[in-house]
C-alpha cells in the first residue's frame, strides 16, 4: 500500500510493523521514491524510522509527524495500512449546519441564544467562534458562552455585549473552513405612549386619518390592525377604509355617522410574537345638513421600491374623497406584470415573484366625480448573489497547473473574495502554475453584494505516488476490421507519468497519445497481439498488458426508405444489420440528429423496426438508423414527409386604419405539402379580454394566395389586435401570433344614455339621473354628456355639459324653481368629434321643500332603567317622508354623542331601548323628506329608573306538599343606587320547555302545582320599577 501524502513530501510505499501490545513503538519502513526522498530528507531508501505513538492514537486517519528532519512529513495511518488512492475516508470539514440571523426577544422566558454549527469531517472537526471577527474566549469571566459540539450557547444574553456578527470555524488536519456570518440582534416592541389621544372631529362626507404612531421597535416589519370600541371588534377594510401596513395609520375616505366610536391601533411584531395596543382615539362625525363632495386626494403614496428577484412586492395607494374614489393601477409604458393582483378594493397592488422585467415606473390614480389625483414611483428589481460557476473538492497531481474558478451573478454585480483555511487569501484569482504540497487546504470562494453573501467551499489535495494499474481490469480489446481502435492506458499516478508501448516483444516508437493511449488505424489481422503500456514517474513505474482481437465490420443489410404520409396516420421505418458474433448489437434511431427515446415517446414510437403511430407534423424530418456494437457502428438514413394542416402565418401587422376598419398584411406560413385554400381572420378588443371572434372582411372570403385583407364593422376608438389562421384540405392550422395592438380612429358617438329620470334632492334643485354609456361606445376621447331640460310648458331648452364619462346625475340649482315643478329632460353624449343623438325625453319633478314645521307635544314615558317610549303630534304638512328621533345623555354625552332612530312618516311614536340606567336624557324629533330635515322639536327631558339589583334571590328550600311544592327564597336587599323591590316574579315550567307560567308575588315564598312524574324548573327574580333583576334557578325532580 502507498500512503496518501500531504503538505511537504511523499513516499512511494510504506509498511507498518507493530510491536507486541505492551509496546507503544510503531515501525514505519520507507522504500522507493529515492530521488524525491533525497531531495526532501537526505535519507536513503530502506531506512527504518521509529515513532513513539500511544496506542489510542493508532486509529483511522491518525497523523504521524516526522519532525526531526528539515521539514515535516505526514503519513495518514489506517489500521492495517496507509491511505492511498482509496475512496475518501479522510476529508476536510464540510458544513451540514451553519448559523443563521437570530432575533432574541428581550422578554424571552428562555434566557439563552443558540447558534448552530456542524461540519461533517474525518477526523472529526474542532470548532471555535468569532464575534465581530474577534475570537470568543469560552473561559472568560462571567461564563456567558459555552460550546456543545460545534453549537455556541449564549446564556443570559446582554444587548450591549452580545449583539454583533458571529461565525464559526471548523478545523481538522486537512484545513479550516469558516461558516457564513450570522447576526444576533435583540428584538423588542415597546408599549404605546400612555398619553391621552385627542378626539378627531370631522364633518360627514370629509375624509379622516387616524395616526397610529407605533412605539420604538426592532426589527422593522410590524403588522397593523385597528379595533373599534372593544377587542376583538376589528375594523372591516373595504373601498372606504384602509390600514397602511407601512405607517399603521387608518384612513377613512368618506366619514359617515356609522364611523362614530373609539379606535385603537394594534401593532404586532411577528418576529417576537408580541402585540401592543394604543390608547383609544375618539372619532366624532359632525352632522351635515347637506353632505358636500370632495375631489380624490391621495394620502397614501407608495415610495420608490427595491425588491429582490423572487420576492413579493406590495404597493399602497389610498385616497380621501366624496364620492369614495376608485383606484386604478398601471405601469408607465408597459402592461402590468401577469403575476399582478389588485387587493384591498384597489388600495394595494401585489406583485408576486418579481423578476427583472417587472422593473419600471408604476402609477396609481384615484378618481371620483369631483376630480382625480395620481402618483408615480419606480420599482427596481435586483438580485441576491447566485453561483454561475463555483469550486468543488478535487485532487491534483503535484507539480501540475490548476485554476480555481468562481463566477457569480447578481444585481449589483457581486464582488469575489477568497479564504484559505479560514483566513483571507489575497489573490484575485486562484491560478497555480506548479502545485506544491503547501497548496493543499480548505478553500472558500465568497460572492457578496449589498443584498447578501454566498459561500462555496472546496478541499484541494495535492498528491504524489508511483504509477499503478492495481484497480484496472485486464480484458481483451476488440477492434473492427478496417476500422479504428484506441487502447486506453490510465494508471493512477502523480506527477503525470511518461508512457511507451510494446507489441508482444517489440517496442513501439512514438506510439502513445498525450493521454497515454495507443491508437491504431485501418485495423487488419496483422495487428492482433499483446500490447503493453509502460508508465513511469519519479516515484516508480508500472505496466499493463491487454490482448487485441480483430472482429468483422458491422454492415447495414436493410436500410430505411423515404416515406410520405398524412398527419394522423401510422407508418414504418425498417433497419437491419450483420455483425461479428463476438459482439452484441443495438439499434438507435434519431430524428434530425436527436436520439429518439422509445420509452419516453412510446405514444408515437414503437420497436426497433420503427413504427411511428399517429404521425404529427413535428415528426417530419431526417431519420437515421445506427447499428451499434462495442467496436464500431454504421448508419443509414431516410426522409419522412408529413402532410397536414398549414403552419401559422407570420408577421401579422396593421397597415391602414379608419374609424371602423383596419387593413392587415401577413406572411404565409408553411403549407405542409398541401396548398393553403383560405384564411380566417380573428380579433379581440380591449373589452373582450381573451375571447377571439371571427372578423368580417373585405373580401369576405380571403383566398389562400392572398396576404392582405381589410377587417370592417369595427367600433371607433377601440384597441384591437388580430390573428390569422390558414386552412387547407387537411385541416385548420394554428393561429398566428397576435398583431401589435392598434386603436381605430375616433368618431361621433351614436349611443345615447339610457334610463333618464330623476327627481328629489334638496329644496330648489332639479336632479336628473341616467345610466352612463358603456366605455365601448365612447367612440373618442374627452367623452361626456350634454344634459338638456326645460319646464314642461315652455319651449326653450337649457343645455349643460358634464365632462365626467362615469357621471350618473346632474343637479341644477335655481332659487326661482318652485317645489315639484314638472320638467322635460333628455341627455346625449359628446366627444372630441361631436355630439350623439338625444335619449328619449323624460318627465322629472323638481325637489320639494324641506319640512318647515317641527313636531309638537313631544312626550316620553320611562318604562324601566333602559327603556322609554316617545310620541308626538304628526306635522300637518303633506311632504313628510319620515321622522328622526335623536336622544342623548344630557351631561355625559352631549349632543355630539347622540343616537338616532328613523321612522316612516306614518308613525308618531316609538320605543327607545338600550338606555343607561339612572340617567337624564334629552329627546328631540324632526321631520324630513328628500329635500332635507325640518326644524327640531323642543327638547323633552326624561330620567331613566334606577337599575334592579344585580344579585339573584337565594332559594332556601323546595318542599313537596301533596300535589304542590313550596318554594322559599331569601329577600334581596337593594343598594342605594338600585331600585326598591316591588315583589318577585316566578317562572315555572317543565324542564325542556321554553314556555312556562309566570307568577307575581309580594311574598318570599310560593306554592306551585306539582306532578310526581314530571321534572320542573323554577326561576325566581326580583321585580322593580327599573326592571327585573338577576335570576335564581332550581330544579324539582319527580319520583321515578
Amino acid at each position: 500500500m502507498c500512503p496518501r501524502l500531504h503538505r511537504k513530501a511523499a513516499a512511494s510505499c510504506c509498511a507498518i510493523h507493530t510491536y507486541p501490545e505492551s509496546s507503544s513503538i510503531i515501525t514505519l519502513q520507507i522504500r522507493g521514491g529515492q530521488n524525491l526522498f533525497k531531495k526532501f530528507f537526505s535519507i536513503e531508501v530502506w531506512d527504518f524510522i521509529y515513532f513513539n505513538v500511544s496506542e489510542n492514537h493508532f486509529d483511522l486517519c491518525s497523523r504521524v509527524s516526522l519532525a526531526n528532519y528539515r521539514t515535516h512529513f505526514y503519513f495518514y495511518i489506517l489500521r492495517g495500512g496507509c491511505c492511498y488512492q482509496e475512496p475518501r475516508v479522510c476529508f476536510g470539514p464540510v458544513f451540514e449546519e451553519q448559523p443563521v440571523d437570530t432575533i432574541y426577544p428581550e422578554e424571552s422566558p428562555e434566557a439563552k441564544i443558540i447558534m448552530n454549527c456542524r461540519a461533517r469531517a474525518n477526523p472529526p472537526a474542532t470548532y471555535k467562534w468569532k464575534l465581530n471577527n474577534v475570537e470568543i474566549d469560552l473561559n472568560e469571566e462571567g461564563r456567558h458562552y459555552s460550546l456543545s459540539g460545534g453549537k455556541l450557547v449564549i446564556s443570559n444574553p446582554i444587548r450591549t455585549k452580545h449583539v454583533g456578527t458571529y461565525f464559526c470555524l471548523a478545523t481538522n488536519m486537512f484545513g479550516t473552513v469558516a461558516s457564513r456570518e450570522a447576526s444576533v440582534q435583540f428584538g423588542y416592541l415597546d408599549l404605546f405612549s400612555s398619553e391621552e389621544r385627542e378626539a378627531v372631529n370631522v364633518r360627514e362626507g370629509q375624509g379622516a386619518v387616524l395616526l397610529c404612531a407605533p412605539p420604538p421597535h426592532y426589527p422593522a416589519g410590524l403588522s397593523f390592525r385597528w379595533i373599534l370600541n372593544e377587542f376583538p371588534t376589528f375594523i372591516p377594510l373595504d373601498n372606504r377604509r384602509f390600514v397602511s401596513q407601512i405607517t399603521g395609520n387608518l384612513y377613512i375616505s368618506k366619514v359617515d355617522s356609522s364611523d362614530r366610536g373609539n379606535y385603537s391601533c394594534i401593532a404586532s411584531s411577528p418576529s417576537i410574537s408580541k402585540s401592543v395596543f394604543s390608547n383609544y382615539i375618539p372619532l366624532k362625525p359632525l352632522d351635515e345638513r347637506r353632505v358636500k363632495k370632495y375631489p380624490a386626494d391621495l394620502r397614501v403614496r407608495f415610495p420608490s421600491t427595491t425588491a429582490l428577484v423572487g420576492q413579493n412586492v406590495t404597493l399602497e395607494c389610498f385616497a380621501l374623497g366624496n364620492p369614495v374614489p376608485e383606484i386604478h393601477w398601471k405601469r408607465i409604458g408597459r402592461e402590468l406584470p401577469e403575476s399582478h393582483e389588485v387587493r384591498m378594493a384597489g388600495a394595494q397592488l401585489y406583485l408576486h415573484n418579481v423578476q427583472f422585467e417587472d422593473s419600471g415606473a408604476y402609477r396609481c390614480e384615484a378618481v371620483n366625480s369631483k376630480g382625480k389625483d395620481s402618483h408615480s414611483e419606480n420599482v427596481s428589481v435586483e438580485a441576491f448573489p447566485e453561483w454561475v460557476e463555483h469550486i468543488t473538492s478535487t485532487e491534483k497531481d503535484i507539480y501540475s497547473s490548476f485554476t480555481m474558478s468562481c463566477i457569480a451573478k447578481g444585481e449589483p454585480k457581486p464582488q469575489i473574495r477568497w479564504l484559505k483555511n479560514g483566513e483571507p487569501f489575497d489573490r484575485k484569482e486562484m491560478r497555480f502554475a506548479r502545485l506544491a504540497f503547501d497548496d493543499s487546504g480548505m478553500y472558500q470562494c465568497i460572492a457578496e453584494n449589498r443584498h447578501g453573501v454566498i459561500y462555496a467551499n472546496a478541499e484541494l489535495r495535492v498528491v504524489a505516488c508511483a504509477p499503478t494499474f492495481e484497480h484496472l481490469p485486464v480484458n481483451n480489446v476488440l477492434a473492427p476490421k478496417n476500422g479504428r481502435v484506441v487502447i486506453e492506458c490510465r494508471p493512477k499516478a502523480a506527477p503525470k507519468p511518461t508512457f511507451f508501448w510494446s507489441k508482444d516483444t517489440e517496442l513501439l516508437s512514438n506510439s502513445s497519445r498525450s493521454d497515454g493511449s495507443l491508437e491504431i488505424l485501418d485495423v487488419t489481422q496483422a495487428d492482433v497481439g499483446r500490447y503493453t503500456c509502460f508508465a513511469e514517474n519519479d516515484l516508480g513505474r508500472a505496466n499493463i498488458t491487454r490482448p487485441l482481437l480483430v472482429t468483422e465490420s458491422t454492415k447495414i443489410t436493410l436500410a430505411p426508405s423515404n416515406v410520405d404520409v398524412n398527419a394522423g396516420e401510422n407508418t414504418w421505418m425498417q433497419c437491419a444489420a450483420s455483425h461479428d458474433a463476438r459482439v452484441d448489437i443495438t439499434f438507435i434511431w434519431s430524428q434530425d440528429g436527436k436520439e429518439i427515446d422509445l420509452i419516453k415517446n412510446s405514444a408515437h414510437y414503437e420497436s426497433i423496426l420503427l413504427l411511428i403511430k399517429n404521425v404529427q407534423l413535428k415528426h417530419a424530418g431526417h431519420y437515421t438508423c445506427t447499428a451499434n456494437t462495442q467496436v464500431d457502428n454504421i448508419t443509414a438514413s431516410a426522409h419522412l414527409v408529413v402532410r397536414g394542416p398549414p403552419g401559422a402565418p407570420g408577421g401579422v401587422r396593421i397597415v391602414n386604419r379608419t374609424d371602423k376598419s383596419m387593413t392587415l398584411e401577413w406572411f404565409r406560413g408553411a403549407d405542409h405539402h398541401s396548398p393553403i385554400s383560405k384564411y380566417i381572420i380573428q380579433y379581440r378588443d380591449q373589452f373582450s379580454k381573451d375571447v377571439w371572434k371571427n372578423a368580417t372582411t373585405i373580401p369576405s372570403d380571403v383566398e389562400g394566395n392572398t396576404e392582405t385583407a381589410t377587417v370592417i364593422n369595427l367600433i371607433p376608438w377601440t384597441e384591437y389586435e388580430f390573428r390569422v389562421i390558414a386552412i387547407n384540405t387537411l385541416g385548420t392550422g394554428d393561429p398566428s401570433r397576435p398583431s401589435p395592438k392598434e386603436t381605430t380612429l375616433d368618431s361621433d358617438p351614436v349611443v345615447a344614455p339610457s334610463d333618464v329620470g330623476g327627481g328629489g334632492g334638496a329644496s330648489r334643485e332639479l336632479t336628473i339621473t341616467w345610466t352612463p354609456v358603456h366605455p365601448q361606445y365612447y367612440y373618442g376621447p374627452n367623452f361626456g354628456y350634454i344634459v338638456a331640460f326645460k319646464p314642461h310648458d315652455e319651449f326653450e331648452w337649457k343645455r349643460v355639459a358634464v365632462a365626467d364619462p362615469q357621471a350618473k346625475r346632474y343637479v341644477h340649482k335655481d332659487a326661482s324653481i318652485s317645489p315639484l315643478t314638472k320638467f322635460d329632460v333628455k341627455v346625449k353624449a359628446f366627444n372630441n368629434q361631436g355630439e350623439g343623438p338625444y335619449s328619449l325625453t323624460a318627465v322629472v319633478y323638481s325637489a320639494q321643500d324641506a319640512p318647515s314645521e317641527a313636531p309638537e307635544n313631544v312626550e316620553g314615558r320611562v318604562l324601566s332603567a333602559t327603556t322609554s317610549t316617545v310620541s308626538w303630534i304628526p306635522i300637518p304638512e303633506n311632504n313628510i317622508d319620515g321622522y328622526q328621533i335623536k336622544y342623548w345623555r344630557n351631561h355625559e354625552d352631549g349632543e355630539g354623542g347622540a343616537q338616532r332612530v328613523v321612522l316612516p312618516g306614518t308613525e308618531n311614536h316609538t320605543k327607545l331601548e338600550g338606555l343607561k340606567p339612572n340617567s337624564e336624557y334629552l329627546i328631540e324629533v324632526r321631520g324630513y323628506n328628500s329635500a332635507g330635515y325640518g326644524p327640531p322639536s323642543s327638547h323633552f327631558r326624561i330620567h331613566t329608573k334606577k337599575p334592579p339589583p344585580d344579585r339573584p334571590p337565594k332559594i332556601l328550600s323546595a318542599k313537596i306538599k301533596g300535589q304542590s311544592v313550596n318554594i322559599a327564597w331569601e329577600h334581596v336587599e337593594p343598594l342605594a343606587n338600585e331600585s326598591t323591590i316591588d315583589g318577585y316574579r316566578v317562572l315555572y315550567k317543565q324542564k325542556g320547555n321554553s314556555v312556562g307560567t309566570l307568577y307575581t308575588t309580594s311574598k318570599r315564598h310560593i306554592d306551585l302545582p306539582w306532578h310526581a312524574d314530571e321534572e320542573y324548573v323554577v326561576e325566581v327574580r326580583a321585580h322593580t320599577e327599573g326592571g327585573d333583576g338577576a335570576v335564581a334557578q332550581t330544579s324539582i325532580k319527580g319520583k321515578t
